[in-house]
């Protein structure tokens, strides 16, 4: 019955694992990839004795830290969003918040910069256009295109777009909470405050710490998309994360050898950083998360 699952996981996962060869070839785009010259492992040694590339990997590394780390601190606001929602009494407008909270995680990236453009861009945003027309600034500010707090604007557009999605699973943990627990407090006259912060949080934190968990395990997967979208010459210094890295490497500078290589050092960072939240796990809460 697992036999479709597994195919589909073979084919998907492992089978594009037979790219990673480019790394150990000069390769160049179009021709045969076995008649490029085998260099080993010349792409790893670059990454770590290189000064252009060390450099640059280095900034990258920082970047995509930076962000993943800004993530995982603002992980806890999905949980806090699911407990504001629990406690509205009006079915109807719990489910339209949540709606409506929810509906931005399946707006692209590139419609979510549109947004961005129409609300923060220098000549024609709403933005500038009331700070101007109300003789607060002379002229427009060029949000988009400074690298000053980045990261910050970043991550508000990431908790803008998945707010509501990421609350959906302390919404469904919340309906595994013992509703005898809440009735038994209430008799022995605890308030809505007390109960939350004596139940419901509680019940919320295994699922919070899984999640925290694997999100440590995904730190260096950040994608590229947000940040492909919203790069521009002013601010890739400090956008630039490691996946957009490779992607540039490869797709825009043409070295798809070095850029395979960076590839699987993620890749190996990646699997060393989910065995330590494993072990964390373990030892934090006696439990295995794989």
């Amino acid at each position: 019955m697992s036999s479709p699952l597994l195919i589909l996981v073979f084919v998907f996962s492992y089978m594009p694992l037979y790219g990673w060869i480019y790394s150990f070839y000069d390769y160049k785009a179009g021709r045969d990839l076995f008649s490029t010259d085998f260099v080993g492992l010349k792409n790893f040694k670059m990454m770590f004795t290189d000064h252009y590339a060390v450099t640059n990997i280095l900034r990258v590394m920082k970047n995509t830290l930076g962000m993943s780390f800004l993530g995982i601190v603002t992980s806890v606001f999905p949980m806090i969003f699911a407990i504001l929602l629990s406690e509205i009494r009006n079915l109807r407008f719990r489910k339209t918040i949540q709606t409506l909270v929810t509906i931005p995680n399946f707006i692209s990236w590139v419609l979510v910069y549109s947004i961005a453009y129409a609300m923060f861009s220098t000549n024609d945003g709403l933005l500038n256009r009331i700070l101007i027309n109300n003789g607060i600034r002379d002229e427009g500010i060029n949000f988009l295109a400074s690298g000053n707090h980045v990261w910050l604007t970043m991550l508000g557009y990431g908790i803008w777009k998945g707010l509501g999605w990421g609350a959906i699973i302390y919404i469904a943990a919340l309906t595994n909470i013992d509703a005898e627990q809440y009735e038994a407090a209430r008799i022995d006259g605890a308030g809505r405050l007390k109960m939350t912060w004596h139940i419901t949080i509680p019940g919320l934190l295994p699922t919070f710490f899984v999640l925290l968990l694997l999100s440590i395990g995904n730190l260096l997967n950040n994608g590229m998309e947000q940040y492909f979208v919203f790069q521009n010459a002013m601010n890739k210094d400090s956008i630039e994360v490691l996946d957009l890295y490779v992607y540039n490497q490869g797709m825009v500078g043409y070295d798809y050898s070095f850029a395979t290589a960076v590839g699987m050092l993620k890749s190996v960072v990646s699997v060393l950083l989910l065995f330590f939240a494993n072990f964390l796990s373990k030892i934090t809460r006696g439990e295995s998360v794989m």
